[in-house]
């Protein structure tokens, strides 16, 4: 496996949070779907003046390099009262299969001894987004006596071939306190999208000090599975790694060989995560987050040694 740098060109802040009753602040999450050869939608979990997430996009022209278009109503909104997502929903993941296209994303609810649960849903999408549509109102990852803990999230889902889907999430192992939890990232398989299969086999391992590694983001290119996700040290904000594997299921983390270019702005110089990569033209791009898990918005950065 090759392990040259990447260096990340900070592009800077592309999109600001819209300041509508639904969306106050916050562009979490950004997760992209491709419109056309240049244009994709932007899907972000956004929050009301309740600190209650919904899902919101906008659409970027990476030709032009502007935004062309924003969502002026929720995409998806919260679950009923009870559920697993009554408080939240924010995106993860998209893919299409046989000609329909699925959102996996993560609901939120308020803990009562613990500081929040975090479950990964599934939603088909209609007219390219505007709107999507449960496909079911409970969990598609379920609680087990290897994983008792209500964080299954940030779910990021491929296809390996016909009928074999891969999912790498985000799993708690324990809670140190009522708000420290330690999760890493662990495998999923399914045939269907609906039922999955979790191996138990943990992908992305905290080191020494860390407290998490989150939002796993893959690509598979020349037979290689390449991971982007956060991850935070105690007492530390997230910053992004990178780790690459021969079968999607052993990992290598490569984190030292992942760096950015270019002026560190404010909105990103306490905090960098929830990177989602595309490729426009055979130029790589990442979409993140900054300080505060987005608050700002979303950032955009160019890979300069691809």
């Amino acid at each position: 496996m090759k392990k040259n740098f990447q260096i990340w060109k900070r592009l800077g802040l592309i999109f600001k949070t819209l300041n509508l009753n639904w969306s106050k602040t916050h562009s979490m999450l950004p997760t992209p779907f491709r419109l056309s050869a240049h244009n994709y939608r932007i899907f972000f979990g956004t929050r009301n003046i309740k600190n209650q997430s919904s899902i919101g996009f906008f659409d970027f022209d990476f030709k032009n390099f502007k935004i062309k278009n924003k969502s002026k109503k929720k995409s998806f909104d919260v679950g009923e009262l009870g559920s697993f997502d009554d408080n939240g929903v924010l995106p993860s993941s998209i893919i299409k299969h046989n000609k329909k296209t699925y959102l996996f994303y993560i609901g939120w609810r308020p803990g009562g001894s613990t500081r929040y649960s975090l479950i990964a849903g599934i939603a088909k999408m209609s007219n390219k987004g505007i709107n999507f549509n449960r496909l079911q109102k409970y969990p598609i990852l379920k609680l087990s006596n290897r994983e008792p803990y209500s964080i299954l999230t940030a779910p990021h889902v491929i296809k390996i071939e016909n009928n074999k889907f891969y999912m790498w999430y985000v799993s708690c192992e324990k809670w140190l306190n009522k708000d420290l939890p330690l999760y890493n990232i662990k495998l999923a398989t399914s045939k269907n999208l609906i039922d999955w299969n979790q191996t138990k086999k943990v992908c992305i391992k905290l080191k020494k000090n860390e407290r998490a590694v989150a939002r796993p983001f893959v690509l598979k290119e020349n037979n290689i599975f390449k991971m982007w996700y956060s991850y935070e040290k105690l007492g530390e904000t997230y910053k992004i790694g990178y780790a690459e594997s021969k079968n999607g299921i052993k990992w290598k983390r490569l984190d030292d060989k992942i760096k950015f270019s270019g002026q560190i702005q404010r909105w990103e110089k306490d905090m960098t995560a929830y990177s989602a990569i595309i490729t426009v033209n055979n130029k790589k791009f990442m979409l993140y987050n900054g300080n505060n898990y987005g608050k700002s918005g979303i950032g955009l950065a160019e890979l300069i040694n691809n």
